[in-house]
């Protein structure tokens, strides 16, 4: 893969990191939305399979997040991260003229991806969410029920079966492991409902993956969103046992190939 470059924007609450993944002849302009605590390097390999299949790829490390300014996974408003998600859309757009562009969110970057969807849905070709978090998620308001948040950090073995994606974001010093912060908890229930309330996404293409062992973001919760979401052209791939991170489980190579196959069939639309 070509040397991977970084770009630094102007972002809603100062300096957005960008990692760019470069192609020599990109047919496409993927936007990879990472998800909360972590930052768009855990990609990688993602990004790997996105460029060798034609694209170049682009993804912003959030508010916060990252190398990215910002006190530590404080997002108050996630209005303004779809803003800065923009932003990096037409960093790529004015590099790369006239690709189509497609939408990649894991996670918190699922949310974002969504609500981007919402507001921008006409610019995109498709719109791919990991894990989202859509639909009837609980845990904002169990935690806004409590006087104080615990200090509770994400299990690493909750993300995959493959006990080496725990141990590297364990030991990621880029990554936040200490507990959640009100305001964004706060900020997670508000746009919950915008985006229930947002409408469906029309005529864009969705694909919509999930691991059924997912306990982070499980999958009956997020099912609610992506009914709601979805507009004409839903896909969607579960994957028995798979866990959070389906782009790490063990059966990647699968959920790559069930990905690429998405694109293909979209960008020949």
């Amino acid at each position: 893969m070509p040397d991977v470059r970084e770009h630094v924007l102007n972002g809603s609450r100062g300096a957005v990191v960008v990692r760019e993944w470069p192609s020599r002849e990109p047919r496409y302009v993927a936007l990879v939305v990472h998800g909360y605590g972590e930052h768009v390097g855990r990609y990688e390999e993602v990004a790997g399979v996105l460029v060798e299949h034609g694209a170049v790829v682009f993804g912003p490390d959030h508010m916060g997040h990252g190398k990215s300014d910002g006190e530590r996974v404080l997002i108050e408003d996630f209005e303004e991260v779809v803003d800065d998600v923009r932003a990096v859309a037409e960093l790529a757009r004015s590099a790369h003229p006239g690709l189509p562009v497609v939408l990649v969110g894991h996670s918190m970057g699922g949310l974002i991806s969504a609500r981007y969807a919402q507001r921008y849905g006409d610019e995109l070709a498709a719109l791919v969410l990991s894990g989202p978090v859509i639909g009837a998620w609980e845990l904002p308001e169990r935690l806004l029920a409590l006087d104080e948040i615990p200090d509770t950090p994400i299990s690493p073995a909750s993300l995959s079966r493959d006990p080496a994606v725990g141990a590297a974001y364990a030991a990621d010093p880029l990554v936040w492991h200490g507990p959640m912060k009100r305001p964004t908890v706060e900020a997670f229930a508000r746009t919950l409902e915008t985006v229930a309330k947002g409408g469906d996404i029309g005529p864009l293409p969705l694909l919509w993956l999930h691991g059924d062992d997912d306990r982070l973001v499980p999958l009956a919760g997020s099912r609610v969103g992506v009914e709601q979401l979805r507009g004409r052209r839903l896909t969607e791939r579960i994957y028995a046992g798979a866990r959070h991170e389906v782009f790490h489980e063990t059966n990647k190579a699968e959920v790559f190939a069930h990905l690429v196959r998405f694109l293909d069939d979209r960008l020949r639309d």
